[in-house]
């Protein structure tokens, strides 16, 4: 005969506060600490708001899509102002516990000038993200930190939907206009006004 089971009710309260496990934040110079020590290489780690975020390995149509927009970046502005996947610095207030590393950043000055320092966010004439798996992050955090940074444009490459989501006017730590360019459409960078980009140019063939 089986052994009775006692049943226990347990109230929830549905209005409680979440409650989660507690969690690290960092900051800038905690990193550069524990990366001086030789015990950890953040290579494939971004610090974003206080929190270390895992970048996504690249897809094929994301690094097709990449390349192809870094060499059209490199015709317009020359390749020597572009600041491929290299950390920049944003708002002052956003500084210590923010380093993004764009795909992307078009630089006020030649990169060489640089070499001891991350660009300011005041030299960052536009940046762009290529969003694979990501395109949430990089539309919803990423976009309000470029935003409080007063970076003019930011371009968000859709690659699943062959898109560039353009980004601009920051205001009040958002960005006011938002505006989606597909196939077929063209768009020029508001810093290079006759250099357009047709969109269908940087992605694989369907």
């Amino acid at each position: 005969m089986p052994a009775e089971v006692m049943q226990i009710e347990i109230a929830v309260d549905p209005y409680a506060p979440a409650v989660y496990p507690p969690r690290k934040r960092w900051t800038r110079a905690e990193c550069t600490s524990l990366e001086s020590t030789g015990l950890w290489e953040r290579d494939h780690l971004e610090l974003i708001e206080g929190e270390l975020i895992t970048k996504m390995p690249k897809k094929r149509p994301h690094t097709i899509a990449y390349l192809y927009l870094l060499e059209w970046l490199g015709a317009v502005f020359g390749i020597r102002y572009l600041n491929p996947e290299t950390a920049i610095d944003v708002a002052p207030e956003d500084n210590p516990t923010s380093e993004p590393e764009p795909d992307i950043a078009v630089l006020s000055s030649l990169a060489s000038a640089y070499v001891k320092s991350n660009p300011p966010a005041s030299d960052v004439r536009l940046v762009v993200e290529v969003s694979d798996s990501t395109l949430a992050f990089d539309q919803g955090p990423k976009a309000r930190l470029y935003a409080r940074a007063d970076i003019q444009e930011y371009w968000v490459v859709d690659v699943k939907s062959s898109r560039i989501i353009v980004h601009r006017i920051p205001t009040n730590g958002i960005y006011a206009t938002i505006a989606a360019y597909d196939r077929g459409e063209t768009i020029a960078p508001l810093v290079a006004p006759d250099s357009p980009l047709a969109v269908s140019t940087i992605f694989p063939d369907e």
